[in-house]
């Protein structure tokens, strides 16, 4: 079902410290419970595109939320100059990333219309989020998307300077959807192959997509990356696998 009556705002949220961060909101308005899914920029940012998924979330019957990542290192600022910023500073630090996902998610669930259930999906930088997010973060549902560094460091030079953490894995606590382009290079095949087995090793409950001639950022519709069949397919098990995780049986 589509909902095509769906209230869509800027607001502010309590984040990692109690910080006030921008957040971009759409939730449908008929009042039904339903749960909530946090939508994890990439690294480009706040952007347009981010804010397109969070409506479509929306239309899917989903309250969404998008937290601005970047809302301390260029308040007000346009996404590029932000996400600039951003760069230069190696990326968001992990710790306040978690929470600023942890206020998103007490946000959804602090809507009376919640049914207490909330996922996470990420893009790009965001992807890796999303599985640091199924770790630290009370969720029922997260979606990497390409998500580069959960194993296998940043080479030197690269953008997003962070850490690894598969040996974190064992600790996951959501069940997750990997979705992954076979001619990417960040993560690679192999590094996809090595979260994977490290999720089957550590029994977590997991499944992947991955897609032949596709790359990074394959979802988006905007650049010269996108992949029609792998994103319509990809946005298929998207939608089957919140509405196994994200919706009581018997809703």
């Amino acid at each position: 079902m589509q909902y095509d009556a769906v209230l869509a705002e800027t607001i502010g949220i309590r984040g990692h410290a109690d910080d006030e961060i921008e957040a971009y909101t759409a939730r449908p308005m008929d009042g039904r419970p339903r749960g909530g899914m946090i939508v994890i920029h990439h690294m480009p940012g706040y952007d347009a595109a981010t804010k397109e998924i969070t409506r479509r979330f929306a239309t899917m019957g989903y309250h969404a939320i998008c937290p601005n990542l970047y809302t301390r290192e260029a308040p007000g600022a346009a996404p590029d100059d932000a996400a600039a910023t951003a760069r230069a500073q190696g990326g968001v630090p992990d710790e306040r990333f978690v929470g600023d996902a942890a206020g998103a998610a007490r946000w959804l669930r602090s809507l009376p219309t919640s049914n207490g259930r909330v996922g996470a999906i990420g893009f790009c930088s965001g992807g890796r989020q999303a599985v640091l997010a199924g770790i630290e973060v009370d969720l029922q549902a997260a979606i990497d998307c390409y998500g580069a560094f959960v194993v296998g460091a940043p080479p030197e030079g690269f953008p997003l300077q962070v850490s690894p953490f598969g040996h974190r894995i064992p600790e996951l606590r959501a069940p997750l959807l990997g979705l992954f382009g076979n001619e990417d290079a960040h993560p690679s095949p192999d590094q996809v192959d090595e979260l994977e087995k490290l999720l089957q090793e550590a029994g977590r409950t997991y499944e992947f997509h991955r897609y032949d001639d596709a790359g990074h950022a394959f979802f988006s519709v905007d650049r010269p990356s996108y992949r029609v069949a792998a994103a319509v397919d990809g946005w298929e098990r998207i939608r089957d696998f919140l509405a196994r995780h994200l919706t009581p049986a018997g809703a």
